[in-house]
This record gives C-alpha cells, sequence and structure tokens, in this order.
C-alpha cells in the first residue's frame, strides 16, 4: 500500500541533506511552494552547465503523490550538478490550475531566470507559459503536451512517446491473451496528453481486433493520477465488471490499494500492465501463486524526465550546451513472462521507491520516508 506523504516531510528530509544539497533561506509562501539555495555544484560541471548565474524554478502542477516527490527531488539532485544555479524554487499546484496558474506567474514575479514546468492541466496552462517565455524567461514545459509552439510561447517542449507504451503494452496483451479479452485502462486527468497518446498506442495494436473489447470510459477511466481516486475507480469497474482480463494504467503503484478486491470477491487478478513501483512489484510477488492470471508487465515510470528538462532550462538560461534530444526515451522495464526482465522488489526498501530511476532506492527511501 503506499503510504501517505506529507510535503512538510519531504522538504525538511532535503533540507537534512538526502540529496546533497545545502539550502539556505527555506522559506514558503503556502503549504506547497518552497525556495532553496543549492550548493556550488560537485565540480566538474556538465556540459549543460553554463558559467552564467541562474535561478531556477519548478511549477508542479500535482506533487501529491510518491513518483512527484521522487521526481522533483530528481530535478533538484540534477540542478545541484550545476554551480551557475543559484537557488531553486518549487512550487505543488496541487491539483488545481488556478493556483497552478499563479505558481508560474509568483515565479516569474520573484524574478526566477529559468522555470521548469509539468503542465498537468495541458493546453489550460499556455497563456501563462507564454507570460513567462514573453517576460524573458528560459520556459520549459515537459511530459504533458500545453498546446502551443517552441519558440513563440515557450522555448522548448520536452517531451516522451508516451504512445510507444501504449504499443509496448498492446503487444505484452496479444501475447498473453491471443484469444481476446475485455481491457480496463486507467489514466490522469480528463484529456491529458499521456494518457492520450497511450491510448493511441493501444488502439494502434489492439483497436482493430474484435476479440479485444475495451470497457470502462473512453478512451480511459480517469484517476487523476491519485491512489485514492484510483482505488475507487477501479473498485467500481470490478463491481461493474464479471470479466476484466487485464488492467492497464500509466501510474502502476496506485493499483495496489483495490486489487485485493478480486480476491475477496473470489476472482483472480488479472494481468496488469502498467509502470513499475516497488509497492506493485512486491505485491505481484506476495500474490503470483494464488492469481494464476496475475502477470505483470512494467514500462520505466521516467521518474527522470524532470533531469531532462533541468537540462535544457539551465542550458538556455546560463550558456551551456543544449542536450542533443528533448525527448526522454520511453522503456520496457519488467515482464513477468520473461526472464530477460523480471520483475524487481526490494522489500527492505520503502513501497514508494521506483527502481528504474537513475536515484537509488536508499536516496529515494530518504525522500519518501
Amino acid at each position: 500500500m503506499n503510504r501517505p506523504i506529507r510535503r512538510s516531510r519531504f522538504l525538511a528530509t532535503v533540507a537534512a541533506g538526502a540529496l546533497g544539497l545545502a539550502l539556505a533561506g527555506c522559506g514558503a509562501s503556502d503549504a506547497g511552494s518552497a525556495s532553496e539555495t543549492v550548493a556550488g555544484g560537485n565540480g566538474n560541471a556538465p556540459a549543460w552547465c553554463g558559467s552564467k548565474k541562474a535561478a531556477l524554478g519548478l511549477a508542479d502542477g500535482f506533487g501529491g503523490n510518491s513518483w512527484r516527490l521522487v521526481s522533483t527531488a530528481s530535478a533538484k539532485e540534477e540542478a545541484a550538478k550545476c554551480p551557475s544555479i543559484t537557488s531553486f524554487e518549487y512550487a505543488d499546484g496541487q491539483g488545481n490550475t488556478q493556483k497552478a496558474i499563479a505558481d508560474i506567474q509568483g515565479m516569474v514575479a520573484k524574478g526566477v531566470n529559468a522555470l521548469v514546468v509539468f503542465p498537468d492541466a495541458g493546453e489550460a496552462m499556455l497563456p501563462a507559459l507564454r507570460s513567462a517565455y514573453n517576460a524573458g524567461v528560459v520556459t520549459v514545459p515537459y511530459r504533458v503536451a500545453p498546446g502551443g509552439k517552441a519558440g513563440e510561447d515557450y522555448d522548448v517542449f520536452v517531451d516522451t512517446k508516451f504512445a510507444n507504451d501504449g504499443r509496448n503494452w498492446g503487444e505484452w496483451i496479444k501475447k498473453i491473451l491471443p484469444d481476446g479479452g475485455n481491457v480496463l485502462f486507467l489514466s490522469g486527468p480528463p484529456g491529458n496528453s499521456q494518457g492520450r497518446d497511450e491510448a493511441e498506442g493501444l488502439r494502434s495494436v489492439l483497436g482493430t481486433d474484435s476479440r479485444y473489447k475495451f470497457i470502462g470510459e473512453q478512451p480511459f477511466e480517469v484517476t487523476n493520477w491519485d491512489p485514492a481516486e484510483t482505488q475507487k475507480v477501479l473498485t467500481s469497474a470490478i463491481a461493474q465488471n464479471a470479466q476484466i482480463d487485464v488492467i492497464i494504467s500509466d501510474f502502476g503503484p496506485s493499483l495496489v490499494g483495490a486489487l485485493p478486491v478480486f480476491e475477496q470477491s473470489g476472482r483472480s487478478i488479472p494481468a496488469i500492465a502498467t509502470s513499475d513501483g516497488n509497492v506493485l512489484s512486491c505485491f505481484w510477488e506476495e500474490h503470483k501463486a494464488k492469481n494464476p492470471d496475475f502477470k505483470l508487465f512494467t514500462v520505466s515510470t521516467q521518474i527522470d524526465h524532470s533531469r531532462l528538462a533541468v537540462q535544457h532550462a539551465v542550458a538556455r538560461a546560463t550558456g551551456g550546451q543544449i542536450p542533443d534530444s528533448s525527448t526522454f526515451p520511453s522503456l520496457v522495464f519488467e515482464d513477468s513472462t520473461s526472464e530477460d526482465k523480471p520483475v524487481q522488489c526490494e522489500r527492505d526498501l520503502p513501497d514508494d521507491i521506483y527502481l528504474s530511476a537513475e536515484m537509488s532506492g536508499a536516496d529515494q527511501a530518504a525522500v519518501v520516508k
């Protein structure tokens, strides 16, 4: 089960040195914001770190799950590699579009030179991004497409090919369910580009085969990437559908709270195609023997997407070398049906870590404990 994580405890952990950052002048304008000074780097600055001093901000549309906490910590860790970054400003939009917009405006007013944005609300965030860009702030949205155009509304969109995840999930489903089955897909907020792209990739593999039936809301059931909401949605879907052959989710750990409902109703947990997380992998190890249909396939949860976005923002703000690619790779991580990519479970580490991440499991544990 995902344990609740409080942001105040997260910031305190960072302040204690879990990421090797020396923090000064910590403060917060509200419960979802913090201003931190980053230490002078490791003495061997990477090519994307130029000599010009700059203040960096990260505006997160929603910071309320373990993935976001580790992703934010990874961004800070990456920023700390550059001695030219003098401060790091963070804001949690808390799933509220108006707050997320205000967070961007507030960072611009405070004088950040570069701004990385996770625009959960998609195109609703475009005017705020454009305003920051027009104010001369290096503006780098990532992961969720905000619409608009690079060079006019922001500097660069650091994307990933989510459709590849959908295709990988689809090919695996065809392998384990060659005769077809009922497919349930869960994603984040309504209309988010990640879920739309994944659904497109999934349907490019399964959509023309009548043996596979997509059940639930289309193109996906909305969960807002919130574990509590995911549990409600999945529990309802289990009650409404006598047969679910495979569940697809782009936030795997959020599934764990509801999966025991299958066992409680005398049904095997179905196959799961999702993103990785220690809690899910360990849950699979614990329950696979009693659930013959419970196969597990994960793609990397891409915690380190924030690192590439930071590199692009810092390079442009400090005069460093701009990374060659603005696309973060999408990779298969685990497959319980293959010896090449075994399921990985670290029982001595917290549930809320992601073994596909660059940050070690121990360092993630310091963030989420």
